[in-house]
């Protein structure tokens, strides 16, 4: 877990319910604060904060359309709201409720009591954000795993389109590594694809960034806001990581260590497709490196 504090969004239209919530909560949580559900909504996709404090009664937005938005979007779906309002009917608490909320409280509130409630469910998304990354790793490897990967490609082609941003993968393939498993045996097998992905997350460091392992003895680097330049700039960067690695392959037949094949795809802002597509190209690019005689870069041509 990180030393800096978590963040608790807090969103009402009245400006004492604010102050009164940030004093009792800053000491503990970093605060973030929202006078309409919209202003909540842009804050929570800004910032992405631990949890949600949501008034209902609000005006334009109310806090039962600002928790629908943001249980609808991918972005923000797993951050868990509390509703805290001044509404007590048990119908008012159902609809937060099946709208995903994770608790209901009634103003006017105790201190000790929402302190304490805040904290529970504050623990419980670290637990479950721990088992979330756990999920996400590949036990080999150490790096993001294809799930992983198929969900952050998702969300990165989403910002594509909506911010106009440029957007890259690169398909890694290790060249022969079959015949690396059956000459070194398969726990030295094992071993390379640890020492390559080592290697290949010193390349992919970028918070936009994204190093997983793909597949048997393939990888794939996703690159956000990032042109077919800077892909190519990075798949060259792979190639030298690999050179200093110097890892002996015994049974190759175009050099005497372990090297890549690379297939490289990107689009421009505005660029029509999806993300399917983007990938597709990867591994197009990346069967034509393997078919000129790997150890190589090609780069998809649409």
């Amino acid at each position: 877990m990180s030393n800096s504090k978590p963040s608790i969004l807090v969103a009402d239209d009245t400006p004492s319910n604010l102050e009164l919530l940030s004093c009792l909560l800053e000491g503990d949580y970093k605060i973030l604060l929202a006078a309409t559900g919209q202003e909540a909504v842009e804050l929570a996709l800004a910032h992405t904060p631990d949890l949600i404090l949501l008034d209902v009664l609000m005006p334009g937005m109310d806090g039962y359309e600002a928790c629908r938005q943001l249980k609808a979007d991918g972005r923000t779906a797993d951050i868990p709201v509390i509703f805290v309002t001044a509404l007590d009917h048990e119908a008012d608490e159902t609809r937060g409720l099946e709208l995903g909320a994770i608790d209901f409280i009634s103003k006017p509130f105790s201190h000790p009591i929402v302190k304490a409630r805040i904290r529970n469910h504050m623990e419980l998304k670290q637990q479950r954000d721990i088992l979330k990354g756990l999920s996400w790793l590949d036990s080999l490897t150490g790096i993001a795993n294809r799930r992983r990967f198929d969900q952050v490609l998702d969300r990165e082609w989403r910002r594509h389109i909506r911010n106009q941003v440029p957007l890259s993968l690169i398909m890694m393939d290790i060249d022969f590594f079959k015949a690396f498993n059956d000459a070194a045996g398969h726990i030295q097998g094992d071993g390379c694809l640890r020492q390559v992905a080592q290697a290949l997350a010193e390349v992919f460091q970028r918070p936009g960034d994204l190093l997983a392992r793909y597949g048997g003895e393939e990888f794939v680097g996703l690159l956000g806001e990032t042109d077919v330049t800077g892909a190519w700039i990075t798949a060259e960067r792979i190639q030298e990581a690999l050179a200093a690695l110097a890892l002996p392959h015994p049974c190759s037949d175009v050099a005497p260590c372990i090297t890549l094949s690379m297939g490289v795809a990107s689009r421009d802002p505005g660029a029509a497709g999806t993300a399917e597509a983007l990938l597709q190209a990867a591994d197009r690019a990346l069967y034509q490196a393997k078919e000129a005689g790997r150890n190589r870069i090609v780069l998809a041509v649409d």
